[in-house]
């Protein structure tokens, strides 16, 4: 799943658009985004907040067993680097 603090009308056109197969689930107060520290004061457009590009896998209780965050919004893990770590879990 991905979450977005887009509101849910924006964040639905854009699962459409480009054809996601996941749930794209909205946090327009950026609850998430605080609560993991992604937050990017004046990064944004008009100095607003945005959140910083991030990626985790959460086991079934809930622990985060694997983190990919950068400071770069133009740096993300790719694919391959996300199934080899899930691999490592089992």
């Amino acid at each position: 799943m991905a979450i977005s603090v887009d509101p849910p009308g924006v964040s639905r056109e854009l699962a459409q658009k480009v054809g996601f197969t996941f749930p794209l689930l909205c946090d327009p107060e950026a609850e998430v985004v605080h609560r993991y520290h992604l937050g990017h004061p004046g990064g944004g457009p008009e100095g607003r907040e945005i959140a910083r590009p991030a990626e985790f896998l959460i086991d079934s209780s809930g622990t985060v067993r694997w983190v990919n965050f950068t400071e770069d919004i133009r740096v993300r893990a790719r694919a391959q680097e996300m199934v080899a770590a899930a691999n490592t879990l089992k």
